[in-house]
């Protein structure tokens, strides 16, 4: 593997795991630098190094950094602890001396826009960031951007959880307040382009999207775009001290990082310079687009998903419900079979039509006749094939999404649903001449109606899943019993 000249820190974050893949894509040599190299080091391409570092372990620094030009820190500590701002100030301090001890020649840094007059604790932490390793020595290339819209943005994701959850939200002065928010896929191609520029002195370029916006605007378009109406009724004497314990109350998986964001929304946080516009060719999306780009590049996310027990670990395991992976709630179960893939795929790739739907068929038809009622296509729709599937399909209530023969087939629903649902199924080998099914159905619920509709119906369908797998195990195994007997884990 040829020797890396570019470091990446933070690879395991929203905006580091695609800068790799940008990267990866180019064809780049990389090194990764994480606290946990054997997690990352199986998601990662050929030409791509992981190695062992840790930003507030100075001794460990050196390795990471030897031979390096270009040094991406996208490090920071806001999830973990309350006294983040201290704990990012030592940080870049290691970082940035052992950057120089090893003859780095720059280094690459996102910080956060906003006058330096009456910040936020945490973009002054952003700023403090980008000061401390410039005092390094080693040249830095700031970019200070707006908020970022994409699928594992902490602003996104809150905006996001927001508009899903509550149809009427009481609104202060403050998302009335101008922004600039940036796609995703821009930061990093901003990123990127850097590589195309010599080293030279330290630079900052202001980096936002092509709209100036309040969150306001931000909200309603997001709601628009997922189909939902939403009420924003606003409240003048809502300071962002009370929104905060508001959202820690409506939405708490972001309670903790999400008062530190809100208090920042007070800040406007618009592009002042147009220095980026000239230095680079890359010309921003608006609002409107960024927000769907996000939304697609979720959709792909999730249709190159394999899912396991990994991935779920991932996601939060919900009292009454499966689990929740981002926005998409999840009900996963496995198998596993004496059989090879082959023969444990047979059932799977049979299922529909007049094959049936081996357990509850009187239930799938129950559905089929609602749906049909609603105005949807029912079970009325046969398979072209009783043996085979392709992508694009169609049989009952389902498209064919994908079908990799004795491996995988995911169906998404065509029936009538407050949201958007899937059911895969995937097929990997164990030892030899055995295998492991996993059957997994997600639901993008849409709104608070699509959320209800999942946990009301949770009992039906936990019954009906685990029944499927169970029939197709014993249909995969020619009825033994003992493998259906452990059919679900």
């Amino acid at each position: 593997m040829a020797q890396p000249s570019i470091l990446l820190t933070g690879a395991t974050g929203c905006i580091g795991g695609r800068l790799l893949q940008a990267l990866e894509a180019r064809g780049d040599a990389v090194r990764c630098m994480t606290r946990h190299p054997a997690a990352l080091a199986a998601q990662v391409g050929p030409r791509t190094g992981v190695v062992f570092g840790d930003c507030l372990d100075p001794a460990s620094l050196a390795e990471p950094c030897t031979a390096i030009d270009t040094a991406y820190y996208l490090v920071h500590s806001m999830g973990g602890t309350a006294d983040f701002a201290a704990r990012d100030r030592a940080a870049a301090r290691h970082f940035g001396a052992a950057a120089r001890a090893a003859g780095v020649r720059r280094i690459v840094y996102v910080g956060g826009l906003g006058a330096a007059a009456g910040l936020s604790r945490h973009l002054r932490s952003r700023h403090e960031t980008g000061d401390v390793l410039r005092q390094s020595g080693v040249p830095v290339i700031k970019f200070r951007s707006g908020i970022v819209l994409g699928p594992g943005s902490l602003s996104f994701e809150l905006i996001r959880a927001l508009v899903e959850r509550l149809p009427a939200m009481l609104c202060p002065s403050w998302v009335r307040t101008p922004t600039q928010p940036i796609a995703l896929a821009d930061l990093v191609a901003y990123l990127v382009a850097v590589l195309d520029h010599p080293p030279g002195a330290s630079r900052r370029f202001d980096v936002g999207g092509a709209d100036v916006v309040s969150y306001d605007a931000i909200m309603r378009e997001y709601a628009r775009q997922r189909g939902l109406r939403r009420w924003l009724i606003p409240v003048p004497l809502l300071t962002p001290r009370l929104s905060s314990l508001w959202l820690g109350l409506t939405t708490p998986v972001y309670a903790r990082v999400g008062r530190e964001l809100v208090d920042g929304l007070r800040t406007a946080t618009v592009v002042e310079d147009d220095a980026a516009r000239t230095a680079f060719p890359i010309r921003p999306l608006g609002l409107q687009r960024a927000i769907a780009r996000a939304i697609e590049e979720e959709d792909e996310a999730f249709t190159a998903q394999r899912w396991s027990a990994a991935a779920l670990a991932a996601g939060t395991a919900l009292r009454w419900g499966g689990t929740r992976v981002r926005s998409r709630l999840v009900d996963s179960r496995a198998v596993d079979l004496p059989v090879a893939p082959a023969a444990a795929f047979a059932p799977i790739r049979r299922i529909g039509g007049d094959n049936g739907w081996y357990y509850g068929d009187w239930l799938w038809r129950l559905r089929g006749l609602v749906d049909r009622l609603a105005g949807g296509v029912g079970l009325g729709r046969g398979r072209r094939d009783g043996e085979h599937l392709a992508a694009g399909d169609t049989f009952d209530c389902w498209r064919v999404e994908t079908c990799e023969p004795d491996e995988r087939l995911r169906l998404a629903a065509e029936m009538k649903l407050p949201g958007r649902g899937w059911l895969d199924f995937e097929v990997a080998p164990r030892e030899e001449g055995a295998s492991t099914v996993r059957q997994t159905a997600v639901f993008d619920a849409r709104g608070v109606w699509g959320r209800c509709y999942w946990h009301l119906l949770y009992p039906v369908h936990a019954l009906l899943f685990a029944g499927l797998l169970r029939a197709i195990a014993r249909r995969a195994t020619g009825g033994n019993r003992d493998a259906v007997e452990q059919a679900s884990r």
